[in-house]
Parts: structure tokens; sequence; C-alpha cells
């Protein structure tokens, strides 16, 4: 049997959320720390306490802030203990309390009784629910690994994808050296957040390094030091470098808008020939500016055919003014 998808309550505590500014202890349920969270919105409903169960979806954090909190603590224990005993019969991964609060002391008598992770921390419970989800969205975010070469050219990421052999590393060495810096060479892992959002990183393994024909391995970080480097970076543009062929016509204005698409998210694509004498390095640079510029509302071609068709508009209504005018002369004669 498949292992459901998700990450386990034991794998977001190994993961440190301190270090994001969400401490988290945990109070109970510690035979429970292999479930699975497989939604990244915490859930913080008081109407599942009331009874109304359907309010409860599977695989989210159960969030108790300090309404939950007060509304257990004003039952009798007896029933706050049946309470609890049936909202912890549905799959509910764990549960955090917010504001450092203890709870009624059933809560954690009962989450240990159903194997479920119990947890605390001081933080308020809109701070909670925020870092929750931004921590769960990037740990459940789909991936993908693929064959290029990812930097950060001026702050927008650029993807260099291209067969074997064509340069993209040659490219990004020369870009490096112009003051860009490197995220990944050879592998990108692509992962998605959110709706728009496509961030790229490089394996823990080979951070940092490149490989070059002719140079071999070599580390980026120690020839050019940490600011040449970066862990992650969204991508905002492709750049598929191809071979030269004669005779196949190219984009030479640049009025469309092509993309390529890359865990289902369109990317802006730039199709680059490569050919002896092309500075690829110079162009990519280019390209990246002329993106950014694009994202701005400044669009060249554009505005270029705009004046141009102006232009000839112009002209042509000059040309029938005149027309008319020679008309009336000669009706005059």
């Amino acid at each position: 049997m498949g292992q459901a998808a998700g990450v386990t309550v034991g794998s977001l505590l190994r993961g440190r959320p301190e270090a994001l500014g969400l401490p988290l202890e945990l109070v109970a349920g510690a035979d429970g720390l292999d479930r699975r969270i497989t939604g990244p919105h915490a859930q913080k409903t008081g109407l599942a306490l009331a009874g109304f169960h359907e309010y409860l979806h599977p695989g989210r954090i159960f969030v108790f802030g300090e309404s939950e909190v007060r509304y257990l603590e004003g039952l009798p224990p007896a029933e706050c203990a049946r309470t609890l005993r049936r909202v912890l019969a549905h799959d509910i991964p764990c549960c955090v309390l917010t504001a450092g609060f203890d709870g009624p002391p059933a809560l954690a008598v009962e989450a240990e009784r159903a194997s479920v992770p119990l947890l605390r921390t001081p933080q308020p419970t809109p701070t909670v629910i925020a870092k929750l989800t931004s921590i769960l969205e990037d740990s459940l975010a789909e991936r993908q690994v693929i064959h290029a070469v990812l930097l950060d050219v001026l702050g927008l990421g650029v993807l260099i994808t291209g067969d074997s052999g064509i340069g993209k590393s040659e490219c990004a060495l020369d870009l490096i050296v112009r003051g860009h810096r490197l995220v990944a060479d050879d592998t990108v892992e692509l992962r998605r957040r959110s709706e728009t959002i496509l961030m790229g990183s490089c394996p823990d393994l080979t951070r940092n390094h490149m490989e070059v024909r002719g140079l071999g391995v070599i580390n980026i970080q120690d020839l050019f030091g940490i600011a040449a480097t970066r862990t992650s970076k969204r991508i905002e543009l492709v750049v598929q470098l191809e071979r030269w062929e004669a005779g196949r016509e190219y984009d030479r204005l640049g009025l469309g808008e092509p993309s390529c698409e890359l865990l289902g998210l369109p990317i802006p694509l730039i199709c680059m020939p490569v050919a002896p004498g092309r500075n690829v390095a110079t162009l990519v640079e280019v390209a990246a500016r002329n993106q950014l510029l694009r994202a701005r509302g400044h669009h060249a071609a554009r505005r270029l055919v705009e004046r141009i068709d102006r232009q000839i508009a112009g002209s042509e209504e000059i040309g029938v003014v005149g027309v008319d005018a020679d008309e009336d002369v000669g009706d005059g004669e």
C-alpha cells in the first residue's frame, strides 16, 4: 500500500520551525508523530467542538486559540472530555495551542489517548496560522527536477535551458563574472508555491558548484565570494538556447509573448539561437533587462510599431487632404 502524500508532524518539528519565528513544544501524543499533514491551511473551527464535525477537514492542523480554549474550559469536565474524544477521533494530524495556553487538562489526556500530537507555542493565533501556512505550502509544494541552469540576473530569476553541450554553464559563468548570482547548475529543483509562484533551487549535494567542460567542477562561492550565489530564486523568465539553423525564421521584432509551462505555470520564454560570434551572456542579460521593463509596462517593440502606425496614418491623412484640394481647384477651372 502506498504512503499517503504530505509531511509528518515529526518532520515539521525536525524542520526547526523556531528558526522561522514559530517555536513549537510537544505537550502530548508523541506516539502520533508519524501522522501526515496533507493540507497547508490550518483549521480553527469552534463549530467542530460544538458538534458540527462536518466543518473538520482531514489532514489539516487543528488550531486551539483563545475562543476554543475558553469554550472547553466552560464545559463540565466529563462533557469536555467527551467533546475532545469525538473531535480527535477524526483525521486530525495534530493540534496546536496558541498564545501559550495550557488548555483544559482533558485536552492533553485525550490527545495522548488518541495518539494525536498536541503542540504548544507562545505565538498569537494569527501569527501561528500565517507561519504554519507558509511552512506547509513550501513543504507540500509540487516538485520537479530538470536539466538547466538558474541564475539571479538583476533580481530576475532566469532559467537557461537547452541541449547538453550547447553552452549553458559557460553562459552562466560569464554572467557570474559580470556580477550576477548562481542558484543552480545542471540540476534545478522546481517547486510550485500558490497559484502563480514557481521557485527554483539547487540540491544540497551540488550547491555552489558548477561543471564547465575543460575546467571540470569549480566552486563558485570559493572563487567569487558568497555574494555570487544564492540558495533559491523565483523563476520569471526562461531562455532556451538553440543551435543556429541556416534558413530558419527567427523572431525579429519581439511582439509576441511566447511562454512555456513548468509545473502547470506559464513562464515567459525566449528562444535564443547560438552561433559563433554571438555573445550569449550579453544577450541573456539584455533579455533580463527587457523583461524587467516589460513587467513595468514598457514594451519597446510595441511602442515602435505604434509610432510607425501613427506615422503611416498621418501620411495617409495628408495625402487625402492633398487630393481633395486638387479636386476643388479642378472644379473651379
